[in-house]
């Protein structure tokens, strides 16, 4: 199954026309016609399934035949992850997270924080690929980028953690995720949160956890913090 994307669709809908966009790649690329059968996501956790009427590679139209709703997690994961110093490398973790299962991701600037400049449109489609390539029917919300300072002023719900490598008592992540809850993780960047910025997360109610016995890569460590919330909960 291929899955397109439409995020003005809901089921109110009987007909609509896909962007120019997507309108060439169904019908010039794939080579689409009438009557061919297309799965479409409005990325809010709706599925439909909708028939060509005109396959116009400028204005294709079509017509939804059936429909199915995503039964949604009991959980939301929210990964607050320092951008990468290479772009390629925090595309990578959106990537692969997004493919996981993440609810959210808000790039954060720390004290040592090299790059400061996100491209978000870019990191967008990077995470609307991912889900279509996934067959996921929930489009993940990127936030714009914050200070580290500034997101912990904000009012955060459920588990929440900071992921670091500073000596000290922590306990392994696995063994401090509970089901069906909602969990924030941050994730620092290449040189590590700073010992001022873990002490500030744990005065708002952060608890140190750590991702192993090796040293990771920022990516590396969204991704291990990822993939460990999602078996716990599955």
């Amino acid at each position: 199954m291929q899955l397109f994307y439409n995020p003005s669709l809901d089921n109110s809908f009987k007909q609509f026309f896909f962007s120019s966009e997507e309108s060439k790649h169904i019908v010039k690329v794939l080579r689409k016609k009438e009557g061919d059968v297309l799965h479409i996501t409005n990325g809010k956790g709706y599925l439909f399934e909708a028939e060509i009427l005109i396959a116009d590679p400028k204005k294709c139209k079509a017509q939804i035949i059936s429909e199915d709703k995503t039964v949604p997690k009991r959980y939301k994961l929210h990964l607050v992850v320092a951008p990468t110093k290479m772009n390629d490398r925090y595309e990578w973790f959106l990537e692969k997270a997004t493919e996981i299962g993440v609810d959210e991701i808000t790039p954060i600037i720390c004290e040592r924080s090299e790059r400061k400049i996100i491209k978000l449109e870019r990191m967008e489609r990077v995470i609307l690929s991912a889900m279509k390539q996934s067959l996921q029917t929930m489009l993940p919300k990127l936030n714009p980028p914050i200070s580290y300072n500034d997101y912990l002023q904000q009012e955060i719900k459920g588990l929440k953690f900071i992921a670091h490598c500073e000596e000290g008592e922590k306990m392994e992540l696995k063994r401090r995720v509970a089901a069906d809850k909602d969990v924030t993780i941050l994730i620092g960047p290449e040189g590590d949160f700073s010992t001022s910025e873990i002490a500030l997360a744990k005065e708002n109610g952060f608890v140190s956890v750590s991702l192993g016995n090796t040293r990771l890569r920022t990516e590396t460590a969204a991704i291990v913090a990822c993939s460990t919330v999602s078996i716990i909960n599955n």
